[in-house]
This record gives structure tokens, C-alpha cells and sequence, in this order.
């Protein structure tokens, strides 16, 4: 018991203690406290002190500040205000200047409208004078003439007019021929310098191909057993495969020229290779002709860069292309097509124009022969059909259209891709065709012309693309004239052989001759 007292009453004395020291931090706490607020109540009044001295000091400063200001802005208005008073004085002496003057001109106006009124009263008086003279004067000469008035100007009118007519005629004579020998003058020279800077090569194209071979045993192996490769090799390509005794080599002909081409490639593969029978025939000319197909494009895409031309529809690039395989007497239509857009572009620049629709049309004019011997018509038509086809502008429809005078030019460029197809045909050695069997072939064409009753005249033309025929008026009426025509078109035909078409021109006129003495 007395142990547990003992334990119970120091427990008590221990919590008594530790009360007794928390009460008395926190009387101290609280005392510290109350210290800390009495002193930052003293600073928050010194600070507020010390603002409201600040501020009555900047009130101050500002108010002395707004009396300089004022006092500023009150001698700058008074100056302003001095200065426009000045201002108005001095306008107002100018415009009390310009009075008086303007009250002097008035007075020397006034004056000067009295003088000329009395002018005026006295030409007008003149006047009347004149007209009586005048009048009088007029009625002497209806006497003396037999004439009036209006009869003597209508005479005076039409002699007038007589003369002027006969002068004017002999001018526009004398313009006419002066613009004609310009003209001509011009035109050659424009022609001479396309031509100067034109350096084309000509090669002349054959309708065979050669393919040479390695050894004169090869034929036999070509032929094959009983000629069943060498039929193949017809049948497959359309290819006339000609095997004589020719040493060492095959020629090759047909007229389509990229048969020919195909045919020539898969011959060369084949002898390359060793192995020929119908089956491996087959194999190389696919190879063959996708290989041409190839070229065909790729030619395309050259000449397209050559002539410095884009944005022709693929289809037309593979048309040129194909040009490359195709001649017209002995002339390579590719080139010939560059040949014509260079020089039809050297012209258009000559004459101050933009050469590239020149180019184009060039280039193009004879894309329709890559087709005439797949499909019926003339170069021309299938040209025209398939650069409408593919949308090429108007200007290069026309100029294909009229390049052999199938139309009328009606444009620049169609009348100088005329000129350029004219002369990239006429070079020495373009074309393989002779002077003697060139004349021979116009002379029987105006031969069959002039074999039919009524025809006065003929005369072959356009490199004998045309034939003009004079008819007799007597003998041939206007409704003749038509079946006249198709009668010599359908012995022409019969009885000739010719490039493209012959277009036949009949004319008929009638003159009336007589004799002044």
C-alpha cells in the first residue's frame, strides 16, 4: 500500500509540474507575443506616418508641376493665338489686294466688251455687204454658166471625185506593188536564214533490211526442216524473208517498215542464240516487238525534247514515235517532222512571233502517217482526226489540216509549216525520187487531165498533190463542171500511181474583150 501511494503521488506531482511548465510558456508565449504586436503596431504607424508625409509631398510637387504646365500651355496658346491674328491680317490685306485688282479688270473688261461690241455691229454690217456682193456675184455667174447653184455643185463634186478616184487608184497600184517586192524581199530572206541555220543529215531510207550472218550454214538452221522456221517466221511477222545466194546474209522486205523492224530484232536474237524452231520463234518475236515498242516510245520522248515541246498527250508521243519506222521516198518522216518544226520555229521567231505553236504544228503534221496504213484516209484526215482526238489547240489542227493546201491557210503558222514542210522536202538528196521520173509523173498527170473533151488547159501543181484544169466556157456549163471532175478523179486512179491524194481543180471562166480605137 504504501508503495502504491508513494507511486500515485509522485505520478501527481509529475503532472502538476509538467501543467505548471506548460502554463507558464505560454504566459510566456503570450507575453512575447503581445511584444511582437506592440512593435509592429509601432512600425505599421511609422510607415503609414511616413506614407502620408510622402504623399502631401508628391501632392505638392504634382500641384507645382500642374501650375508650370498651365502657365506653359497659356503662353503657347497666347503665341498661337498672336500668330493666326498676324495670319488673318495678312490674308486679309491679300484679299483686300486682290480686290482692287480684280474691280481694275473689271473696268478694263468693261471697256474692252464696249470696244467689241462695236466690232461685232460693224462685221456684222460687213457681212451683209458681203453677202449682197456674194449673192449679186452668184447670180452673174448662173447667166454666164446656164448653171444653178446646186447644178454647179454637184458638177464641182463629181469631177472632184473623178480625179481623186483615178489618184487614189494609182496609189494603192503603186502601194499594192511596192508591199508585193517588200514582201517577196522579206519572205527570202526569212526563207534563207531558216535554211542557214538549218544543218540537217539525210540518210536515204530502203524498204529492206539486211541481217548479216555468221556463216552461210545458218540458212539452212533459219529455213528449218522442210521450211516450217522460215514459215514461222513469215506468219508470225508478216515479213517476206528472201534467202539467196547472197553470201552470208538474209534480206529482209516489207512495207510496213515496223513489222520489218520486229521481224529484224527476233531474226538477230534468234541467230544469237542458236536455238530456232516455231516455239523459240514465237518467244523472240513477243520479245521482239515489246523491245520495238520500247523504241517507239523513248523515239517519241526524244523528238518531243528535241523540238523543245511539251505537254503532248502520250498517245501522239507513241504516233512519233513510230514515225521513226516510216519513209516517204526514201525521206524518214521523224526527222523530216523535226526538221519542219525547227525551221517553221526559226521562222515564227524571224517574224517577231511566238515560235512555240510554230514548233508544235511542225513537229505534228504528219503524225496521221504513222496510221494511213491501218486505217482508210489520207495522212491528213487521220492526222486532223487524231489531233482533235487528243485536244491540241485549234492553230495546230488547222496547220496539219492545210499543209498541202487540202484548205486555205488561214493562219501564220499553217501558212509557214507550209513553207518549212516545202523546203525540209526540196533539199538536195531529201528524197529519193529523180528529176527525170519527177517530171515524168506531172506530165502524165496533165496528160489524162487534157485527154477529155472541153479541157483548155492543165497544169499539175503542189509537187502533183493538185492539178488545175481550164475548161472551155463554151463547151463545159457550171452543171458539167461537177462531173468532169469526178471523171478525171476516176482515171486518175485507174491509170496512175501517186503518193496520198491528187486533189482536181477545174475552173471556168468568161471574158468579155473589146478594142478603144
Amino acid at each position: 500500500m504504501d508503495i502504491g501511494l508513494a507511486i500515485l503521488f509522485i505520478a501527481l506531482a509529475a503532472i502538476v509540474s509538467g501543467v505548471s511548465c506548460f502554463l507558464a510558456g505560454v504566459s510566456h508565449r503570450k507575453r512575447r507575443a503581445e511584444a511582437e504586436i506592440g512593435s509592429a503596431e509601432q512600425e505599421a504607424k511609422r510607415i503609414v506616418g511616413d506614407a502620408v508625409k510622402s504623399a502631401e509631398a508628391k501632392k505638392k510637387e504634382t500641384i507645382l508641376e500642374g501650375k508650370d504646365e498651365i502657365h506653359r500651355l497659356r503662353s503657347e496658346a497666347e503665341h498661337e493665338i498672336s500668330e493666326r491674328r498676324k495670319d488673318v491680317q495678312r490674308q486679309e490685306r491679300r484679299l483686300q489686294q486682290k480686290e482692287e485688282t480684280l474691280d481694275k479688270k473689271m473696268d478694263n473688261l468693261e471697256k474692252k466688251d464696249e470696244i467689241l461690241s462695236k466690232k461685232i455691229k460693224e462685221a456684222e454690217s460687213k457681212l451683209e455687204e458681203a453677202e449682197m456682193v456674194k449673192k449679186s456675184q452668184f447670180e452673174v455667174l448662173e447667166k454666164i454658166s446656164g448653171f444653178s447653184g446646186e447644178q454647179a455643185k454637184a458638177y464641182l463634186l463629181k469631177q472632184l471625185d473623178q480625179e481623186l478616184a483615178h489618184e487614189k487608184a494609182v496609189k494603192i497600184r503603186d502601194f499594192e506593188q511596192q508591199l508585193h517586192e517588200e514582201q517577196e524581199r522579206r519572205a527570202a530572206n526569212i526563207i534563207s536564214l531558216a535554211i542557214q541555220k538549218c544543218a540537217a543529215e539525210q540518210v536515204t531510207e530502203t524498204a529492206v533490211s539486211v541481217v548479216p550472218l555468221p556463216s552461210d550454214e545458218m540458212k539452212g538452221r533459219i529455213i528449218g526442216r522442210e521450211g516450217r522456221n522460215i514459215r514461222a517466221l513469215e506468219t508470225l511477222t508478216g515479213v517476206d524473208f528472201i534467202i539467196d545466194d547472197t553470201p552470208e546474209a538474209i534480206t529482209l522486205s516489207c512495207f510496213e517498215p515496223v513489222r520489218r523492224e520486229i521481224a529484224r530484232v527476233a531474226l538477230e536474237k534468234l541467230i544469237s542464240d542458236g536455238r530456232i524452231h516455231p516455239a523459240r520463234i514465237e518467244e523472240m518475236i513477243d520479245k521482239a516487238r515489246r523491245e520495238v515498242e520500247a523504241t517507239i516510245k523513248e523515239e517519241g520522248e526524244r523528238a518531243v525534247i528535241s523540238a523543245g515541246i511539251n505537254g503532248i498527250h502520250p498517245e501522239l508521243i507513241k504516233l512519233l514515235g513510230r514515225l521513226r519506222y516510216r519513209t516517204s521516198y526514201g525521206q524518214n518522216v521523224l526527222n523530216h517532222s523535226l526538221e519542219v518544226s525547227y525551221l517553221a520555229g526559226v521562222m515564227a521567231t524571224e517574224l517577231g512571233l511566238d515560235p512555240t505553236v510554230a514548233k508544235r504544228a511542225g513537229l505534228l503534221h504528219d503524225i496521221g502517217k504513222a496510221l494511213d496504213h491501218e486505217i482508210e484516209g489520207s495522212h491528213i484526215e487521220i492526222g486532223v482526226d487524231m489531233a482533235k482526238k487528243y485536244k491540241e489547240h485549234d492553230a495546230v489542227v488547222h496547220a496539219i489540216h492545210a499543209h498541202h493546201g487540202d484548205i486555205e491557210a488561214k493562219t501564220i503558222v499553217a501558212c509557214l509549216v507550209q513553207a518549212a514542210d516545202a523546203i525540209s522536202a526540196a533539199r538536195p538528196g531529201a528524197r529519193r525520187e529523180n528529176l527525170e521520173n519527177y517530171i515524168k509523173r506531172l506530165q502524165k498527170l496533165e496528160e489524162v487531165a487534157s485527154s477529155f473533151q472541153g479541157v483548155d488547159r492543165s497544169f499539175a501543181i503542189q509537187a502533183g498533190r493538185e492539178i488545175r484544169i481550164m475548161v472551155k466556157p463554151e463547151v463545159i456549163n457550171d452543171e458539167k463542171m461537177v462531173s468532169l471532175a469526178r471523171d478525171i478523179c476516176k482515171k486518175i486512179e485507174t491509170d496512175l500511181e501517186y503518193p496520198g491524194q491528187v486533189k482536181v481543180t477545174i475552173i471556168r471562166e468568161s471574158r468579155a474583150i473589146n478594142y478603144a480605137k
